[in-house]
């Protein structure tokens, strides 16, 4: 089986090195970059499982270099920052990172991350190969993992893809933040309530003919989420 190959961003040398270490003793293959120039000229030129990159850096910084990527690919990406704030955080998850990690962090956490966004990133077990998820104009192939509305197919992030089949799977139903935040990142994430609101956002922005009057991806204020069966009429 071919070894997982992880891109390692970081104008900290002693950053590199320490990431690159523990991620080789784990069975992982990996490449560096110093800067966001060399970042997205190594990304162009490669291919890679994940994407672990500092925001704060020369050239192009993380933010810019998590949206040229996101443009173009649907690979997992873990922002590293020693920059802690809220504002931070909700827009590397707008941008389109799949998480956020502050530094310091122990190896622990850092593996723990990696092997969730890897998960996500993977093959999923779900819904028999056969079916298929349809509410108006929009379809779910899950053999395909494939999503389309109005027969135009919309290109999903391996996370984004995953929350909307949670919301599918239980079409009608109340999902809790809880609830879809374990299911999707993982037990850990269950208070990470900045994740999920970010990702419905970008799957609104996607999936809605009008984002800010959702038919699809309801709300209910202060439980959660449920993706109607039928799309429910415009305002």
């Amino acid at each position: 089986m071919k070894k997982p190959t992880i891109l390692v961003v970081d104008d900290e040398p002693e950053v590199l090195k320490y990431v690159g270490a523990n991620l080789r003793a784990r069975g992982y293959d990996t490449a560096t970059a110093a800067d966001g120039t060399e970042a997205l000229a190594r990304f162009g030129a490669g291919v890679y499982d994940l994407v672990l990159l500092d925001v704060t850096m020369p050239g192009p910084d993380g933010f810019a270099v998590c949206q040229a990527i996101r443009a173009r690919s649907a690979v997992p990406i873990i922002m590293l920052s020693a920059r802690g704030q809220e504002k931070d955080k909700v827009r590397a998850l707008d941008l389109g990172a799949d998480d956020y990690l502050t530094k310091p962090f122990g190896v622990d956490e850092l593996l723990a991350r990696v092997r969730a966004a890897l998960r996500r990133g993977g093959p999923a077990a779900g819904p028999a190969a056969d079916e298929a998820f349809r509410a108006g104009d929009l379809r779910i192939d899950y053999a395909a993992r494939r999503v389309a509305r109005a027969g135009e197919e919309v290109r999903l992030t391996p996370t984004e893809y995953e929350l909307l089949v949670q919301l599918a799977r239980s079409a009608g139903k109340v999902l809790t933040h809880t609830v879809l935040l374990q299911r999707v990142w993982g037990p850990e994430y269950r208070d990470e309530s900045d994740y999920l609101w970010a990702y419905v956002r970008r799957l609104r922005r996607k999936l809605e003919p009008d984002p800010e009057h959702p038919r699809y991806l309801l709300t209910e204020p202060g439980v959660g989420y449920r993706l109607a069966p039928e799309p429910v009429a415009a305002e």
